[in-house]
This record gives structure tokens, sequence and C-alpha cells, in this order.
């Protein structure tokens, strides 16, 4: 991912009002992050520090910033454990959460939603590229995480098309 403004980040937002826009809480680290974070990042995500409930994604689609405003579901998964849809990853699989995105467009202003099941603290880039294990990396561990990366890139994307989409 390309370092992005918070001006980008905000004009990024695809299923709230300019208002909602305006007022989202950025991470704290925004400013502090450096070109190397941003290199191993494959989406920004952040719970609001203010309304806990509240959380947002934003992602490169076409080398172009989208962002997506998410509401937590009132409890975590608890000590089930899930299978984070972005991700993947079969080892942070207790701290899950559901996430509920308001559909873009006229869509949206209606009331219709798609959920998903996402790391509660949106650590997917860092779970993509962690080693693999033994198991999964067979003979080529690094074809592993270059694989993985994809899958998060691709699966986020069909994510944000499911929030823009019409139908």
């Amino acid at each position: 991912m390309r370092p992005l403004t918070p001006a980008e980040i905000r004009s990024s937002f695809v299923n709230c009002s300019r208002r909602e826009a305006r007022d989202a809480t950025l991470p704290l680290d925004l400013a502090d992050r450096s070109d190397a974070d941003w290199e191993r990042l494959d989406l920004l995500g952040w719970v609001d520090r203010k309304a806990p409930l509240r959380a947002y994604v934003v992602t490169l689609v076409e080398d172009r910033p989208v962002g997506i405003v998410l509401r937590a579901g009132e409890a975590r998964m608890g000590s089930k454990r899930a299978l984070c849809g972005w991700c993947e990853d079969v080892l942070a699989t207790h701290e899950v959460a559901f996430y509920v995105a308001r559909r873009g467009g006229a869509a949206g202003r209606a009331g219709n939603t798609i959920g998903t099941l996402v790391c509660a603290d949106f650590a997917c880039s860092a779970n993509v590229r962690r080693r693999p294990t033994r198991i999964e990396a067979g003979d080529d561990p690094d074809g592993v995480v270059v694989a993985r990366i994809a899958g998060l890139r691709e699966r986020s994307a069909r994510f944000v098309a499911a929030v823009l989409s019409t139908v």
C-alpha cells in the first residue's frame, strides 16, 4: 500500500456521508508510519477509539484508496474459533469479529448491509506475512507468503466490490 494522507483517507469512504467521513477518528500512528510500514500493509484497518463498535478499513482498488465504515457485532467470537474471511490465518482464530458494512449508494441508504468475519485488530497484513509452519510451507515458504498476500488483497477487494454492488 502506498502512504495515505488524512485527506485521502477521509475522501476514500464509499459507504457513509461526507459528514461521517469528516468526523471519522483516524488512527493515532498515521503520521508516524514510515514508508516501510506502508509497504507491509495490504489494507489499513482500525477500530474507532471513541466508538469501539465502529471500525474503518481502507484498501487500494486499482491503485485508488477505497474506504469502508464497519460496525462490529455486540460481542466478539469469545472462546469460539473462527477464520478471518480476509487473511484466512489458521493460527489467529480466536480474535475474529463479525463486522457489517452498510452498502454504498441507494442500497445503503435503504438499510442494506453486508457482513464478514475479520481479525478484530485488522492485523491481516501481518498475519499473511508470518513465517509459515513447516506443514503450511512445504518446499516453498516464500511462495506461501506471496500467495497469502495475493489472497488477502483479492478477498478484501471482493468485499469492497460487494459493498459497492447495486444488486
